[in-house]
């Protein structure tokens, strides 16, 4: 356990599981996931708010088991090490706004920072945009956090608060069990599904539960994190997280090359848009207020799978707010942003500042 233990905390630990999440994000797509979505935690949570009927958009309906799979996977990592601890109570109110509007911010660009280089290698050129959308907005975050922002300092607190959202994703995955799929319907039980688009597309359960399961697992032992790779490197020059960051992308790369699933363009990219500006500006909102909040949507939920009530307020609030995003017409699709996600993005940015200029505490 100890030689494990140490292993991911080296940067050949954190490279080789970005490595991994390369490799097997893109088998998804081989094995039935949307193309350039293996694993997106923005867009499979937005599903997710689908398949509970939180919103209506029949081609974004169904019940992501990798999301089930971090969380669970995380949570049998830090019991494991002996690292789960419960606690919760710094900011909540403000980390659900923060999620929110992350996923606002992600759903007008349509991926988050997970998917954006997901795209990037599998050929998507409007993927740079909403990579220097990211490296913007988490650069903005760095200015609070220079400046003394911060939310406070959570509290250990009773086990079943760091129960709650494990429970919760269980009870999910039992649901799907209970109401599975039927053949031709768009509704089983209390579950919506996709009968067409994004929602429909979808690798095995059982393959895709597992490779959650690892992923939680894996990412848990070496603190990956896409927000926390960038924030690191511009607040103190730091390359450990961000070498796992490159090797995702890398990997990626190479094994879309391999699987003949490297497509290079703008136009007609899957699931994606071409108006650069807001790819870019969705993703400044989204990359501040991961920056803000502590953490990108996947360390989210390896934080809550490790007792983070904090992180598990956080993904409530990127999924509810997936159901305003398709509620409100505030999420993009192949034709271009919603008609209110430019105004969404606009309020959102000014929420984020509000929040990043009045939550600082003074720096001696």
């Amino acid at each position: 356990m100890a030689t494990i233990k140490n292993f991911f905390a080296t940067r050949w630990g954190i490279i080789s599981v970005g490595a991994f999440i390369g490799v097997f994000a893109t088998l998804l797509q081989k094995w039935g996931n949307p193309a350039n979505m293996g694993i997106c935690v923005a867009c499979f949570e937005r599903d997710i708010a689908g398949a509970l009927g939180l919103h209506r958009a029949a081609v974004v309906q169904y019940m992501r088991p990798e999301i089930i799979g971090f969380v669970f996977g995380s949570l049998i990592a830090a019991y494991a090490f002996k690292e789960f601890r419960a606690r919760a109570g710094s900011a909540p109110i403000v980390r659900f706004v923060l999620g929110a509007f992350a996923m606002i911010g992600a759903l007008v660009f349509l991926g988050c920072p997970w998917r954006a280089v997901l795209r990037l290698a599998g050929g998507d050129g409007n993927a740079i945009f909403g990579l220097l959308g990211l490296i913007g907005g988490i650069w903005i975050g760095t200015l609070f956090l220079k400046g003394g922002y911060n939310l406070g300092r959570s509290q250990k607190t009773h086990t079943t608060v760091g129960w709650l959202l494990p429970l919760t994703m269980l009870g999910f995955l039992v649901l799907m069990f209970i109401f599975p799929q039927i053949e031709g319907q768009d509704k089983s039980g209390v579950l919506f599904y996709s009968l067409k688009g994004p929602g429909s597309m979808h690798a095995p359960l059982f393959v895709s539960l597992l490779i959650g399961l690892l992923i939680g697992f894996l990412a848990q032992r070496s603190r990956f994190c896409t927000m926390g790779a960038i924030r690191d490197f511009v607040l103190f020059r730091q390359t450990h997280l961000l070498s796992g960051f490159i090797a995702l992308v890398v990997v990626a790369f190479i094994t879309n090359l391999i699987l003949g699933q490297f497509n290079p363009g703008f136009a007609k990219q899957p699931v994606a848009h071409t108006m650069g500006l807001w790819n870019f500006g969705g993703m400044v909102l989204a990359g501040l207020a991961f920056a803000l909040a502590g953490g990108c949507p996947g360390r989210q939920l390896f934080l809550a799978g490790e007792g983070d009530g904090d992180a598990a307020v956080f993904v409530f609030g990127m999924i509810v707010g997936a159901g305003f995003s398709h509620n409100f017409g505030l999420a993009s699709s192949p034709d271009g942003v919603g008609p209110y996600g430019i105004a969404a993005v606009i309020i959102g940015l000014l929420t984020c500042l509000f929040i990043g200029f009045t939550m600082r505490k003074e720096v001696a």
